[in-house]
């Protein structure tokens, strides 16, 4: 029997439509659009191409975007002396700092000068602390947030049940875990040392690919039934594919994220989420 397709293209699209009805509201009562500011130093094409996608998105739903370039030899001092000015702007409620930075950059430290009110990308470490308490309202980084939203979505209930992730990453892996055990699933995280991987997966009911390597989770390493979702992006002969083998897994899962079409999708969505929950903190506060 094969796989259920859980379909990110399809739902990003329903909830874009969903978030441009909320921001219009927003607009109405507030009088201005939640905006994000992006921060690029040089001009990496996947990041250039990556920041292309995030306006094209915020613009189309009515929010603000702001895009601040700074050379590909930036020093550490002009970074966090961009990213601490618009910690203090008040018309920005989102800052996100695209990778990879210049070398020799010291990415904690740049860190420590987003707001945490503005970490609409949950990398510092208030916004990590808050995601693994579990308390009150936190941003959790938007593609793993993404991969729980077409969960939720799709009727995938987690309480109870055995989910393992594969990768230990603090933007995919680990915050994915954390989030899924917040619904009260069992969570085992592997990673490259984890003795007999397949053997180790093949206990998920919801098993999660988030360890970059194209192709690699196979057919040995599903249970019959299970929810796999694949956070991979690797391009192989020209083209890409996820950390899951999806031909071979699909007549073995229950129900799979495809690559592309999948957990992609989302991660822009749920990074608007996150802009317009910022937005509506500040006002509230």
């Amino acid at each position: 029997m094969t796989a259920t397709i859980l379909d990110g293209k399809a739902l990003a699209a329903a909830m874009k439509g969903e978030i441009a009805a909320e921001v219009a509201e927003f607009k109405m009562k507030h009088g201005f659009a939640p905006t994000i500011a992006v921060v690029r130093a040089g001009e990496d094409p996947a990041s250039v191409s990556y920041a292309n996608q995030i306006q094209k998105a915020f613009q189309a739903a009515g929010m603000g975007f702001t895009l601040h370039l700074l050379s590909a030899t930036a020093s550490q001092a002009e970074i966090e002396e961009l990213v601490a000015t618009l910690s203090k702007d008040h018309s920005v409620h989102g800052i996100m700092v695209q990778e990879p930075l210049p070398k020799g950059i010291d990415e904690e430290a740049m860190k420590a000068q987003i707001a945490p009110a503005k970490d609409v990308d949950g990398v510092t470490p208030v916004s990590m602390g808050l995601l693994a308490g579990g308390v009150g309202e936190f941003f959790a980084p938007a593609t793993p947030a993404g991969g729980m939203e077409i969960l939720k979505r799709s009727g995938i209930a987690l309480k109870g049940k055995r989910a393992v992730v594969i990768g230990r990453s603090s933007i995919v892996g680990k915050p994915m875990a954390l989030l899924m055990l917040h619904q009260h699933a069992t969570v085992t995280i592997c990673h490259s040392r984890t003795v007999d991987l397949p053997a180790v997966a093949r206990e998920a009911d919801i098993l999660v690919a988030a360890i970059g390597r194209g192709k690699m989770v196979g057919a040995a390493y599903v249970k019959p039934g299970a929810v796999v979702v694949d956070f991979g992006v690797n391009f192989v002969d020209g083209k890409m594919v996820g950390d899951v083998d999806f031909e071979a897994v699909k007549e073995i899962a229950g129900a799979i994220t495809p690559v592309p079409g999948g957990t992609g999708p989302m991660t822009n969505v749920l990074l608007m989420k996150n802009v317009i929950m910022a937005a509506a903190k500040r006002q509230a506060a």
